[in-house]
C-alpha cells in the first residue's frame, strides 16, 4: 500500500452502497463527537475551575449530553407569533447541514479494504477540495443571519449582523492563510496536501545536514498562527463569540429560539464546525492522518486502520485547545475584533504570502526554502510584536487622556458657576422646579429670589 495516501484518481470508483456507508459513518461519528464534545468541554472547564462538572447521569456523567439531547427533542417547541415561520424553521438547518457536508472532503486515512473493496478512508475529494470547506462555511453564516432576521427581535437582528460582518472579515484571513499551503503543496486537493507532507526533507546549515519536518506547521507557521485565530472567529467561540454576547444581546441570533430541538441544532452546528476547522488544521498543517514522531518510526504506523486513530487524536487535541481558550480568555470588544481582523491579520497574511510566493518563484531548493520561511516568520512575528507593543502604549496614552478629560468635566459639573454660566446643581432640592427659569437667567441671585 502507498504510505503517502490516495490521489485524486482513486476517487469516484466506489460502489453506491459503499459511498452511502461512508456517509452514514461520518454522520454517526460527528454526532457521537458532539455528545462527547459537550461532555468533555463541561468536564474540562469544571476541573479548571475546581468543580466536578456532570457526575450524575452515567459513569463520570458521560450520559449527561445524551440526556440533554433527549430533553431538547421532547420539550415543547414554542414559536413566537410575529416571526417569519418558514425562515425561522429553516435557519437551524442552514447552520447544521453545511457543517456536516464540509467533512465529506476530509481524509481520515489511506486506502483500506472494506468488505473486500479497496477504498480510501475519505468520502470524496475534488481538485478544489479545500474551497468546498470554505464554501460550506460561507453558507453556514446564512443560517445565523436568517435566524436573527426572522425572529423580529432587536437582539437577534444585532447578533445576525455581527455574525455576517465577523465572518466576512475573518473568512478572508482564513482563505489567505491557505494560500501559502497551496503554493507549498502545489494543489488544492485535501488528499494530495496530506500526501505532500508524507516525506521529510533536509537542509544543510554550516556544512551540517539537518532533517526538516514535513508538516507545514513548521515551515508555514505564520499561516498556521493566523488560521488558529480565524478558527475562533469562524466558529463564533470565545473570545470571539460576539454574535451571541450574553452580556449585551441576551442570546444573540438565537434569543427567540426556545430550548427545543431547533435550539439543539444550533449547538450541533457549532460543535460540528469546531470539529471541521480542527480537521482542516490537522489536514493542512499537521500531516493529516500521518503518525507523529516517534510513532512514525514503526513501519506499519501509516498503513491499515491505524492512521484513523492518529487523525482522531490530533482532532481531539485541537478541540481541547478550543476548550482551553474558552476557559482562559475573556470576550473582546466588537471594535477590537473587527480592527484586529482587518488591520492586523489580513496585512500580515498578505506580507507572508508575498514572501512564500517569492521563494517559490525563485525555485529555491526545499531545504533552503524552509530556512528562509523560518527566518521570514521570525521577522513577521517580531514586527507584529513591536507593533503590538507600540499600539498598547498609544492605547494607554489615549486612555490616560480620556481619563483627564473626564476629570475636567467632572470638575465642571461640580462647580455651579463654572465657565461664568450660573447653572445650579440639578440634584439640590432648593433649586428643583426652577431650572427652566435658571436657563434664561444671567444672575444667580435672580434664581434664588425666584425660587423663594
Amino acid at each position: 500500500m502507498n504510505n503517502a495516501g490516495p490521489t485524486l484518481s482513486d476517487f469516484g470508483n466506489d460502489p453506491l452502497w459503499l459511498s452511502f456507508l461512508k456517509a452514514v459513518c461520518i454522520f454517526v461519528l460527528l454526532l457521537l463527537g458532539v455528545l462527547f464534545g459537550v461532555w468533555g468541554e463541561r468536564k474540562i472547564i469544571a476541573r479548571m475551575q475546581h468543580r466536578y462538572g456532570p457526575n450524575r447521569a452515567g459513569k463520570f456523567g458521560i450520559l449527561q449530553s445524551l440526556a440533554d439531547g433527549i430533553k431538547l427533542a421532547l420539550k415543547e417547541d414554542l414559536v413566537p407569533r410575529k416571526v417569519d415561520k418558514v425562515v425561522y424553521i429553516l435557519a437551524p438547518a442552514l447552520i447544521a447541514i453545511p457543517a456536516f457536508l464540509a467533512f465529506s472532503v476530509i481524509p481520515f486515512g489511506p486506502t483500506v479494504s472494506i468488505f473486500g473493496v479497496e477504498t480510501p478512508l475519505q468520502l470524496t475529494d475534488l481538485p478544489v477540495g479545500v474551497l468546498l470547506v470554505l464554501a460550506m462555511a460561507s453558507i453556514g453564516v446564512y443560517g445565523i443571519v436568517l435566524a436573527g432576521w426572522s425572529s423580529r427581535s432587536p437582539y437577534a437582528i444585532l447578533g445576525g449582523l455581527r455574525s455576517s460582518a465577523q465572518v466576512v472579515s475573518y473568512e478572508i484571513a482564513m482563505a489567505l492563510s491557505f494560500v501559502a499551503v497551496f503554493l507549498q503543496a502545489g494543489t488544492l486537493s485535501t488528499s494530495e496536501i496530506v500526501a505532500a507532507q508524507a516525506h521529510a526533507g533536509s537542509v544543510t546549515l554550516f556544512g551540517v545536514e539537518i532533517p526538516t519536518p514535513s508538516w507545514y506547521v513548521v515551515s508555514l507557521f505564520p499561516s498556521f498562527a493566523i488560521y488558529v485565530i480565524t478558527m475562533f472567529g469562524e466558529t463564533n467561540r470565545l473570545p470571539f463569540d460576539l454574535p451571541e454576547g450574553e452580556g449585551e444581546l441576551v442570546g444573540g441570533f438565537h434569543t427567540e429560539y426556545s430550548s427545543s430541538l431547533k435550539w439543539g441544532m444550533f449547538m450541533i452546528g457549532e460543535y460540528v464546525n469546531m470539529f471541521t476547522v480542527s480537521a482542516i488544521a490537522v489536514t493542512l498543517f499537521f500531516g493529516g492522518w500521518h503518525a507523529p514522531w516517534p510513532i512514525s518510526i514503526w513501519d506499519a504506523a501509516n498503513t491499515g486502520w491505524w492512521p484513523m486513530l492518529w487523525f482522531l487524536g490530533k482532532v481531539a487535541l485541537a478541540f481541547w485547545f478550543f476548550v482551553w481558550v474558552r476557559a482562559s480568555l475573556p470576550r473582546v470588544r466588537y471594535d477590537q475584533l473587527m480592527a484586529f481582523g482587518w488591520k492586523v491579520l489580513i496585512p500580515v497574511n498578505l506580507a507572508w504570502i508575498l514572501i512564500a510566493a517569492t521563494m517559490k518563484a525563485m525555485r529555491i531548493s526545499e531545504g533552503d526554502r524552509t530556512v528562509i520561511y523560518v527566518l521570514g516568520a521570525v521577522i513577521i512575528i517580531g514586527a507584529f510584536a513591536i507593533w503590538l507593543r507600540f499600539d498598547t502604549v498609544n492605547q494607554r496614552r489615549a486612555e490616560a487622556k480620556a481619563a483627564q478629560i473626564e476629570e475636567e468635566f467632572k470638575q465642571l459639573r461640580e462647580e455651579p458657576a463654572a465657565g461664568g454660566f450660573p447653572v445650579p446643581p440639578l440634584d439640590l432640592p432648593h433649586y428643583r422646579g426652577v431650572v427652566p427659569a435658571a436657563r434664561h437667567s444671567t444672575d444667580a441671585k435672580e434664581v434664588t429670589s425666584g425660587s423663594n
